[in-house]
């Protein structure tokens, strides 16, 4: 029984340091490389334009704010 253990611990040796491995240092290293090459023109456009919406959404909220204080100016006091 100690043999078949021994064989099919080896074997499995065999095969992650042949398959898994490499694939695995492969994909390692391949992300790495992404990481340290910063964002692709297509991620930083997209940066970018969420930058964009987010000014609008803050110039929007001031503006809603402003309205709601004019109108309710107890509002904060009930949010």
């Amino acid at each position: 029984m100690e043999e078949m253990f021994v064989i099919l611990t080896g074997t499995s040796l065999i095969i992650f340091t042949m398959f898994v491995a490499p694939i695995w240092l492969i994909l390692h290293y391949r992300s790495k490389k992404q990481v340290s090459q910063g964002l692709s023109d297509n991620e930083m456009h997209m940066l970018q334009e969420l930058a964009h919406k987010e000014e609008q959404m803050a110039e929007r909220i001031k503006t809603l704010e402003s309205i709601l204080d004019a109108e309710s100016p107890n509002w904060r006091e009930r949010a």
